[in-house]
């Protein structure tokens, strides 16, 4: 009787107030989660307005009518090679059109498609490739010495090669040649196990073999990669459900958003706010998607000017970098009706200077932001319907909860106390690829019966329902909206056999916001040499992505302890500031 007792009482304690759902009427509320895969939703939602513009790369615009065309020649192609149901198929590519291509012919044959960063380390991309078993890489043509060194260590037996300037208009194309594209070896023509982009299209032209596609919305659908929260970095399986369930809950929390609208997608698209927020939800909305495939000032307010788009959405560094340049002093932002903000922390200084940025600019808008994890696609909450509170990451988006935990527990603490934050909701990835203990340790069942994210985030909620967020409870450094885990680069940089120890923590940087800096002791008090360093700088560079390699490295005689005896990463942040 006392057991039955004590299970109703912690029942109750962890039955969720929702304060927030009075943000959303009874219709938002009621909202039913698509069960088709992510080819098929984009299919279905669009399938009246073909006519309309789907993407456009340096001003070369195509149809979704185009679009759909495309995807099928790849579809046909991707089989023609071998590819069906279930085989995982890697993408290594930074915003063009191929890629997004790429993306939705392989779901619609059933295949899943693994997302890699293109400027990832060598070793980090075998390492990706092999966890994966990916059999299909499509990748850029300035890869191609990178991919070369590592391709015979996989289970990969057919790279693609895409050039950017494929889809440019043909002077871009010319100019992109002559500035960049000549400098790239194309000696993989006379490799066997390499494909041109041009010869993998023809291959599927005349194939007409039935493909059946038997795949459900809960079967996965993609691979991400994250370092969760311990940095380690893991593949992160994410269903068709989940994938389309944040397209249709983005599409709730733009609703001033209309078919034609046009969106600047800078994030990259093998990055879940990139790949959720940035392509698929705009697609799905019928809205026009800029791709960008790196930051350019000029093109960037090019765009401003030329198109006139309606949604922005950015990593805090974006702002900074907007905000540092003289040449966005004059551009008009009449047309804007969303700048979201994501990836990172926006500071207060920075979302009240970017505020009046826009206002100077003739937008009748504030910054919005959103808050979420790879491990949830994207983003979970959103500033929505008057919630954009100075500090705050908004209410959490319809059919998503939100609970703030005692660290380390499933303890449910209540409004208005600091926490970890915890999210439920249909966006949920599945698993981390091949490591049930990481997963066991990020998803965890709750007294309520629900399966909830730990995001080592600490914040808190509002009585009102807002949530804040106050801190990180994990060690990651975050430069230019990419997550950078100290305990990754550390574990690359006592592959040295002269390092004893070492510890890397973020330092400020003036457009980055963070940068890793390492701290390194060597071995018997060893003397640091130029050749040790150069070493270690080159070993780095195989195995982590340009984003993460340490801004400085720093030898020293010993590293601060803590009490216990480890290494005090604390003090050396406290140093740097």
């Amino acid at each position: 009787m006392e057991l039955i007792n004590w299970l109703k009482r912690n029942f109750r304690k962890n039955i969720i107030k929702q304060p927030w759902l009075d943000y959303y009427d009874e219709k938002e509320q009621k909202i039913k989660f698509s069960d088709k895969t992510i080819y098929q939703y984009l299919e279905d939602t669009v399938k009246e307005n073909q006519e309309l513009i789907a993407l456009n790369y340096f001003g070369h615009k195509i149809s979704y009518q185009e679009l759909f065309k495309e995807i099928n020649k790849v579809s046909k192609s991707l089989h023609a090679l071998g590819v069906r149901q279930k085989d995982v198929v890697t993408i290594c590519l930074p915003n063009i059109p191929e890629a997004v291509i790429c993306f939705y012919a392989i779901n619609k044959i059933g295949a899943i498609a693994d997302f890699i960063h293109p400027l990832a380390a060598p070793l980090e991309i075998k390492k990706y490739l092999n966890d994966s078993k990916s059999r299909i890489l499509l990748t850029t043509d300035f890869n191609f010495k990178k991919i070369d060194s590592i391709i015979k260590d996989t289970h990969i037996y057919r790279t693609i090669m895409i050039s950017v300037s494929n889809s440019m208009p043909l002077l871009t194309s010319i100019g992109y040649y002559l500035t960049k594209g000549i400098k790239i070896k194309q000696s993989y023509l006379w490799k066997n196990n390499y494909m041109s982009w041009i010869d993998f299209i023809y291959m599927g032209i005349d194939y007409n073999t039935s493909m059946t596609n038997t795949m459900k919305s809960k079967d996965t659908a993609l691979i991400l990669h994250s370092g969760g929260t311990t940095g380690t970095p893991k593949g992160i399986l994410i269903s068709n459900f989940s994938f389309n369930a944040l397209a249709q809950q983005g599409a709730l929390n733009v609703s001033k958003v209309e078919p034609r609208d046009k969106i600047m997608t800078i994030l990259p698209i093998f990055h879940g706010f990139g790949a959720g927020v940035c392509l698929h939800c705009p697609l799905c909305l019928k809205v026009e998607v800029i791709l960008m495939p790196e930051y350019n000032a000029k093109r960037f307010y090019h765009i401003l000017k030329k198109e006139k788009p309606q949604i922005i959405a950015g990593v805090p560094t974006l702002w900074e970098k907007i905000l540092s340049n003289k040449i966005f002093e004059k551009v008009d932002l009449a047309s804007l009706k969303y700048v979201i903000s994501g990836g990172d922390y926006l500071s207060l200084a920075l979302e009240e200077s970017m505020n009046t940025f826009l206002k100077n600019r003739n937008a009748s808008i504030s910054i919005t932001k959103g808050y979420g994890m790879t491990e949830s696609v994207a983003a979970t909450s959103f500033t929505y319907k008057g919630t954009n509170e100075p500090g705050s990451i908004g209410i959490p988006m319809i059919g998503n909860k939100f609970c703030i935990c005692k660290p380390g527990t499933i303890e449910r603490l209540p409004f208005n106390k600091e926490g970890e934050i915890c999210v439920t909701g249909p966006t949920l990835m599945q698993k981390y690829l091949n490591n049930k203990k990481e997963t066991k340790n990020v998803l965890k069942k709750h007294l309520d019966g629900k399966t909830w994210l730990h995001t080592g985030d600490l914040g808190y909620i509002h009585s009102s329902g807002v949530i804040y967020f106050t801190q990180r409870l994990k060690r990651v450094i975050v430069s230019s909206g990419f997550n950078i885990y100290p305990a990754q680069i550390e574990s690359v940089i006592r592959m040295h056999p002269k390092v004893e120890n070492c510890c890397v923590i973020g330092i400020d940087h003036p457009y980055k916001i963070k940068v890793a800096k390492a701290y390194i002791l060597l071995k018997n008090k060893e003397k640091i040499t130029g050749v040790t360093k150069k070493e270690i700088k080159t070993l780095c560079e195989q195995n982590l992505a340009k984003y993460a390699l340490p801004k400085e490295y720093t030898f020293v005689d010993e590293l601060p302890t803590t009490i216990y005896g480890k290494v005090d990463y604390k003090k050396l942040e406290e140093e740097n500031k």
